[in-house]
């Protein structure tokens, strides 16, 4: 028969769990802080709105953020290429080349809503008529209109059907300005 005899001291015990927990401590900062300085490194131009490739294909769920961030700061999008469904929209005193890729955004309960899109040019814009669905390809621009605005310089024009989701909210509270990361 074998008997242990176990003599349990107070102070060594908790000597033993404060240097376990300080050896814990230092090791979950020296986790965080490398994913902190790595991830900024390795992340600079990468956004959860938009996905990084040549060309950001646009979602009806992120369009009024993407849009508002690019009206915000049009100087860090200029040169982003992206791609959307819309409708063609055309007020007076627009320029033969130019439409509003525009989608309506529900802005109250009972379905009120306002047109809100992208100035688009494109040379046979003229062949596509109001309120035709359209999928556009194309690049933002510094333009002028009423002022300074981006305007989407398409390169790509396609007749579309009207998508699943034919509506846009306004953005949300997870908008946040992101200052030319998208």
């Amino acid at each position: 028969m074998f008997i242990y005899n176990f003599k349990v001291n107070g102070k060594n015990l908790f000597k033993c769990f404060f240097i376990l927990t300080i050896v814990l401590i230092v090791i979950i900062v020296g986790i965080v802080t490398f994913k902190i300085f790595y991830g900024a490194s390795h992340n600079k131009n990468k956004s959860s709105c938009l996905p990084q490739s040549d060309i950001s294909k646009i979602s009806a769920a992120n369009y009024t953020n993407i849009l508002k961030a690019v009206h915000d700061n049009i100087d860090s999008y200029v040169g982003l290429k992206i791609n959307f469904t819309g409708y063609v929209y055309r007020v007076s005193d627009l320029k033969e080349n130019q439409f509003v890729l525009a989608r309506d955004m529900i802005i109250s309960s009972n379905h009120q809503y306002v047109v809100v899109g992208f100035l688009s040019e494109y040379e046979n814009a003229k062949n596509f008529k109001d309120d035709t669905w359209v999928e556009v390809t194309g690049e933002i621009i510094k333009g002028d209109y009423h002022g300074e605005i981006p305007i989407l310089k398409v390169t790509e024009m396609k007749e579309s059907s009207v998508p699943n989701e034919e509506y846009v909210y306004p953005p949300d509270e997870s908008y946040i300005p992101t200052d030319g990361v998208l």
